[in-house]
């Protein structure tokens, strides 16, 4: 089966793609997924882009690390089992202490794109629990994936 024309434009503006299968324990009272599951959804996201990056056994195995600082949803379209989201994550913003990353989940029932997200993430030294600057190896990893960046 071919993607459509509205998929095929949505993953092109994206590094990292995450496809998701939305569960049925994942709907609310009102029918339609529950707004705590879009945060996990951008988690999953946010991870695969770090895995996308090469950084995750860097981070996990350093004392330095993202840690998640405000996180933002929007919710233009309700969503329902049976379907699957597929989330679109990039940065769309370096700064001195981390970045900005913005989502975006296409739902293919619905063949739109239902729900924004968007999450700052800070740089923290674990052992003084301080914000550092980006490393620059980061900053490399970050540009290579996403050259529009510079």
């Amino acid at each position: 089966m071919s993607e459509t024309q509205a998929l095929t434009e949505f993953k092109q503006q994206f590094p990292v793609i995450l496809p998701i299968t939305v569960a049925w324990g994942e709907m609310d009272a009102f029918q339609h997924v529950n707004n705590v599951s879009y945060i996990r959804y951008f988690e999953s996201a946010r991870i695969a882009y770090l895995e996308a990056l090469g950084q995750e056994a860097k981070i996990t195995s350093n004392t330095v690390g993202p840690i998640l600082a405000d996180i933002y949803t929007r919710y233009r379209r309700p969503v329902v089992y049976p379907d699957t989201l597929i989330v679109g994550t990039r940065i769309s913003e370096l700064e001195e202490f981390g970045f900005t990353m913005e989502y975006q989940a296409f739902s293919e029932q619905q063949q739109t794109v239902t729900t924004l997200g968007k999450s700052r993430i800070v740089m923290i030294d674990y052992s003084t629990n301080q914000k550092v600057a980006l490393k620059d190896c980061v900053l490399d990893d970050i540009l290579k994936l996403q050259p529009e960046l510079t």
